[in-house]
């Protein structure tokens, strides 16, 4: 065994101190009951009945719901009722459910993230954080999720991968557990997540160039310039459309993700669910030592208007994502920025 178990963990150390540490020990616990179920499912493929079809229907915020998004939401909703979490907010539904009013936590999760992907066998996950209640959960039950995401007690993703893998911050540095069929466990296999500083990749859908407003496009072709550009390096760029499969990448290997805001109809405001995806993102990638921001504010510290709010998310190594904010500050604050390159892009005449 080359760590300890996650149950060991979660009793061990100054956490275990905490206010609330057993409630939150036992929602992961739960939670991570449920994943190994998600992952029986998703293992099996196209071998289950309606494993990748659609319902024919949205969920509460747009997206085509896959039948797969249902039953993990139903079998996450279900294995929380037996922890101490008085509300659960979810992707799937268009308000939060009350379960136990006199229960501590609140959980937010996107039960099945990057479900569009499904039948082409990319990874796909779970998102979550963990809230405390605030206000009456029995008049106001949204209330609780419209905190800032400084106010985390924890957060963490499940990616049904080549291995089913757990990334959990419970606010003291992020860490990461592999399910190990040997020993029947999440296993620790990073006790001390650390996002490398100088990785020359970034992640960013290429195709939706056109729409994106000039500091995003400067950025980018400043990239994609090379080592002939003003940043004077080649670079990398990485894809994979599962916002748990780019994260996990850039926490092992560096780099920078971009989901900007852009020119099309409803995605003035972003595209990332703030309270049950970018939020738990952000808690694990800064307790990683990287950044989260809207592509200029620290997402942590934006307070939601509602459950299902969206915005821009631009995370990884930390001078990365302030080079990017700069971009959109004031361009000129960049010193290696040469005029030979202010005026055109890879992609324009």
């Amino acid at each position: 065994m080359t760590g300890q178990s996650l149950l060991a963990f979660l009793r061990s150390g100054s956490f275990a101190q905490k206010p609330h540490a057993e409630a939150i020990s036992a929602t992961i616990g739960a939670l991570a009951q449920a994943a190994l179920e998600v992952r029986k499912l998703t293992t099996q493929g196209a071998l289950n009945a309606g494993f990748a079809s659609s319902r024919g229907s949205e969920n509460t915020d747009g997206d085509i719901q896959k039948d797969l998004d249902v039953v993990a939401d139903s079998l996450f909703l279900e294995a929380i009722r037996h922890v101490p979490v008085a509300l659960y907010g979810s992707e799937e539904n268009t308000g939060a459910i009350l379960i136990d009013p006199d229960k501590p936590l609140a959980l937010a999760i996107d039960p099945l993230d990057g479900s569009s992907n499904i039948e082409t066998n990319v990874s796909i996950g779970t998102i979550f954080s963990i809230l405390p209640v605030t206000g009456d959960p029995k008049t106001e039950p949204d209330l609780s999720f419209l905190q800032p995401g400084t106010n985390q007690l924890a957060a963490g993703f499940f990616i049904y991968g080549p291995q089913l893998a757990l990334v959990l911050t419970l606010g003291q540095g992020t860490r990461i557990f592999i399910h190990s069929s040997k020993y029947g466990d999440f296993i620790e296999a990073y006790d001390s997540v650390s996002v490398p500083p100088q990785a020359s990749e970034f992640a960013i859908n290429v195709s939706n160039y056109r729409h994106w407003e000039e500091p995003v496009r400067q950025y980018i072709d400043d990239c994609f310039a090379g080592a002939e550009g003003p940043r004077e390096k080649d670079f990398n760029m990485r894809w994979i459309a599962s916002l748990v499969a780019d994260c996990y990448r850039i926490l092992i290997r560096g780099g920078v993700f971009l989901y900007p805001a852009d020119r099309r109809k409803g995605y003035g405001s972003g595209r990332i669910r703030l309270v049950y995806e970018a939020n738990p993102i952000a808690f694990l990638v800064e307790q990683a030592h990287g950044a989260a921001t809207d592509s200029v504010n620290r997402i942590l510290e934006i307070k939601p208007l509602s459950l299902h709010q969206r915005v821009p998310l631009i995370f990884g190594s930390k001078s990365k994502v302030e080079r990017v904010a700069r971009y959109h500050v004031d361009p000129e604050m960049i010193s290696e920025r040469s005029p030979l390159f202010g005026h055109r892009g890879l992609f324009r005449v």
